[in-house]
């Protein structure tokens, strides 16, 4: 499963403190990155858990649908088809198909 595969949640990353040093990066700027981060993170897994739950109702579509019996033709074939078009097209193009 995905959420087996993931290290951090929006929780992890919003709670993470990083040491300081005498050279280190501003905490503002690292704040604000570590903000539109675990947004984006959230948003990731929204999207993951609308598309499961969208991929479960279509396999379940699926699934209903193969057990249907398949629509009744009423005994047409290919072969019926076939036969009622050629008498079309001769009454429709009369001697003038076969020239």
């Amino acid at each position: 499963m995905l959420s087996d595969k993931i290290q951090l949640t929006a929780k992890d990353i919003l709670e993470k403190e990083f040491k300081t040093a005498v050279r280190g990066y501003k905490q503002e700027e690292v704040d604000k990155f570590l903000d539109i981060i675990i947004k984006d993170y959230d948003t990731f897994n929204q999207v993951i858990e609308e598309l499961q739950q969208e991929n479960l109702r279509l396999k379940k579509q699926l699934e209903e649908s193969s057990k249907r019996p398949a629509p009744q033709t009423a005994g047409t074939t290919n072969f019926d088809i076939l036969k009622r078009l050629s008498n079309l097209e001769k009454h429709v193009f009369g001697s003038k198909l076969y020239d």
